[in-house]
């Protein structure tokens, strides 16, 4: 594509060189660069893009971007190589990747979910039900990339750079799909990386304390502000109205025509006569003119608020009641709340509960709906966060009703290590726990002191089907182990 077509849409834009060379690629990634690229230098938190220039240039690279605020006593650049400058390459690198992917998300009916907590269990509720509807549906997110049920990989953060995501909507969009839903997170508003979608709808679950830190949001009012941003960017928007922050969103976004749902407060959508159990959940709501009765089978509460969600744009979109209970019966969103089904009938919930914030959540979710006991099994990953490590200990020793420590992936960690820092939170509480290294045998113990009234959190792994060690990635997947632990064929 002419370098010139690619820039449509940028402002303040300074150039020295030619405009009209072809451009056969576009990188941030200056090693990734080949013959006839734009690279687009990008100053991120850890590594400065202009600081790879000289590489991306004998990489190939016929044309630079750089950003107004780089040291530019620092950079030199040969003759012949076409440099274009403007005040922000992160918003360029997102309009360019729009330009030469072309604008693929003008193709179908775009979904973006926000929020703290949620939004990959929406996500997955609201594919369930459009695809029972019977329509083509992508999904991009935490977990993995999806075209239908054609897994594009799984991911390695919440919403994918611009080029990437872009990359993705172009094959989703080459695949004629009629709805894209995907997470859309905080740091991909503040970052610029979903610039240039063509959002249809938007969707708020919640807003609670999380991602303030030097590398996220300076505080919880730039936290919602950045999250905010989505509603400016559709015309149509589905708010949590029980989160504190509801009315300031409807307020903040005069132009998306917001519809609310609800638990206890006011709403257009309510949810009703509540049933939770260990298994399931289970609530009224009216759809059209009827009163219905939606059951999904993740418990707690928050798979209540998640699916009121989904409802919200299902009857949007005209969707028929029956098609939405069908899309919601049977959800499974992995290592969400995950339970892993037996014939025994045991409540066996694999999460993806890797910090103390999280795991606090689902073990007080839990303990809400759960007859007997809640038994926890964790660990904590290694050449990561350490300071997480006693503070996960206290939380289950102080909410779980019996705590089994074990490995998570320690890769270059030695486990032993891991666990009694571990320990040395779990210690300051009264709670009961063991220490079994071996996760497996972790896994067989729990399950093996249960009984129907308890439920078995497997905490941490969440969707992986691994565990690292030593660098090397064994195969490990807690449904397989489970089932082999009680005795049943993976293909039950």
């Amino acid at each position: 594509m002419e370098l010139k077509k690619l820039l449509t849409g940028i402002e303040n834009l300074k150039s020295k060189g030619d405009l009209e060379i072809d451009i056969k690629k576009v990188e941030c990634n200056s090693k990734k660069v080949k013959p006839n690229s734009l690279f687009i230098a990008i100053k991120g938190y850890d590594f400065d893009g202009h600081e790879y220039i000289d590489e991306a240039i004998e990489n190939g690279a016929t044309a630079v971007m750089l950003d107004m605020s780089a040291d530019f006593k620092k950079i030199k650049i040969p003759k012949g190589i076409t440099v274009i400058i403007t005040d922000d390459t992160r918003k360029a690198l997102a309009r360019v990747s729009c330009n030469y992917f072309g604008n693929p998300s003008r193709y179908f009916k775009l979904i973006g979910v926000t929020g703290t907590k949620g939004k990959t269990t929406t996500t997955y509720m609201i594919k369930a039900i459009l695809e029972k509807a019977g329509y083509k549906v992508g999904l991009i997110g935490t977990i993995a990339n999806y075209i239908g049920e054609d897994c594009l990989g799984f991911s390695n953060r919440t919403t994918p750079e611009s080029l990437e995501l872009q990359g993705l909507f172009y094959k989703m969009a080459k695949a004629k799909v009629d709805y894209v839903v995907m997470e859309v997170s905080s740091q991909s508003l503040k970052l610029s990386r979903v610039d240039g979608c063509d959002f249809d709808y938007g969707i708020f679950t919640n807003l609670y304390k999380d991602h303030i830190s030097l590398k996220e949001h300076a505080d919880m009012n730039e936290y919602f502000e950045t999250k905010l941003k989505l509603f400016s960017m559709c015309p149509k928007g589905f708010v949590n109205s029980d989160d504190f922050k509801c009315n300031k969103i409807i307020k903040a976004s005069p132009n998306c025509d917001i519809k609310t749902y609800s638990v206890d407060n006011k709403s257009d959508l309510i949810a009703k006569d509540i049933t939770i159990t260990n298994i399931s959940v289970d609530f009224k709501v009216k759809i059209g003119i009827r009163n219905e009765r939606v059951k999904v089978n993740i418990p707690g509460r928050y798979s209540v608020y998640n699916a009121l969600a989904a409802i919200s744009l299902a009857v949007c979109l005209g969707i028929d009641a029956e098609k939405i209970k069908e899309g919601l019966a049977n959800i499974i969103v992995p290592g969400r709340n995950e339970l892993v089904p037996n014939k025994e009938d045991l409540a066996i919930m694999i999460d993806y509960a890797h910090t103390a914030e999280s795991l606090e959540n689902v073990l007080q979710a839990t303990k809400t709906y759960t007859p007997g006991r809640v038994i926890c099994v964790f660990g904590c990953g290694g050449d990561r966060d350490t300071e997480k490590r006693p503070r996960m200990g206290e939380v289950s020793g102080r909410l779980a009703d019996y705590t089994i420590v074990t490995t998570d992936n320690p890769r270059t960690e030695d486990p032993e290590q891991i666990i009694n820092e571990i320990e040395t939170g779990i210690s300051k509480t009264k709670g009961k726990y063991e220490i079994i290294i071996d996760r497996k045998e972790a896994i067989k113990k729990a399950i093996k002191m249960m009984n129907k009234r308890d439920i078995v959190i497997l905490a941490g792994k969440g969707h992986e089907t691994y565990q690292e060690i030593d660098g090397k990635k064994n195969p490990f997947d807690e449904r397989v182990i489970v089932k082999e632990i009680l005795g049943e064929k993976k293909d039950d």
